[in-house]
């Protein structure tokens, strides 16, 4: 489609300056390699939880203000509010978390049931009790693995090493997320191909077909005993399904 284009705007070479002719081109890889939504953007979390429920654990949740807080619980593990089931979609919002925790977004993840064997890849191939939620997740933290992809609860090793793609882990994704800020991030998941942006830089990219559709799970992970509370914040929750 790209080559046809630049084939028509041949002649045009000719009429029009080289930077209009650049600008042009630019632009139309630019819209070329942007996913095509199949519907308009959701807000998420405007007025309460949208029908989430918590799985995993028992981390408090609530919405003010249209910011959606998770709060530790002494004892809890890992704990998800999860929404979907869903396959391609495109996710957005903003984040801030205390220091001393750390969180994540799952995407296309699952609930484990009674009596499933191990999950493919298991850490082990130990099966998981039911109820735990497992899959990809979006780190979300200050030691310089912000954005990256963890396999929560499965091979509990980062996507970027399974899949050889250590390369976009550059020293501007380490850096990328700002302590005591709030972090824009952006994730999007097609077909087999993962990618994440946390303020504009990239921080994934990879492809995996283990898992073909999920829940996406905001994460407050769970604590030392005695330790806390602490708190992770998103807010300005954008979602779209993706063709």
């Amino acid at each position: 489609m790209i080559g046809s284009i630049v084939e028509m705007m041949q002649p045009l070479r000719l009429l029009l300056p080289g930077a209009v002719i650049s600008a042009a081109l630019s632009f139309i890889a630019l819209q070329a390699a942007e996913p095509k939504s199949a519907g308009g953007w959701q807000t998420w979390f405007k007025n309460g939880l949208d029908g989430g429920r918590v799985v995993s654990g028992t981390a408090s949740y609530k919405v003010e203000n249209g910011v959606l807080i998770g709060t530790t619980v002494d004892g809890s593990p890992n704990s998800f509010l999860i929404k979907g089931p869903y396959r391609d979609f495109e996710l957005e919002f903003e984040v801030n978390v205390d220091d001393a925790l750390n969180s994540g977004v799952q995407v296309r993840s699952r609930l484990a049931k009674e009596g499933d064997p191990a999950p493919k890849g298991a850490k082990k191939g130990k099966s998981l009790p039911a109820g735990r939620l497992y899959g990809p997740q979006c780190e979300i933290a200050i030691n310089g693995t912000a954005g990256d992809f963890y396999d929560e609860a499965r091979r509990a090793v980062w996507w970027s090493t399974v899949t050889n793609t250590e390369a976009v882990r550059t020293e501007a994704a380490k850096a990328a997320f700002k302590r005591g800020e709030w972090n824009r991030y952006r994730i999007v998941v097609q077909g087999d191909h993962y990618r994440s942006w946390v303020n504009g830089v990239p921080t994934a990219d990879f492809r995996q077909p283990d898992d073909p559709e999920g829940y996406i799970g905001f994460q407050v992970h769970g604590i030392k005993p005695g330790s806390g509370p602490y708190s992770v914040r998103w807010r300005n929750v954008r979602f779209r399904e993706l063709k």
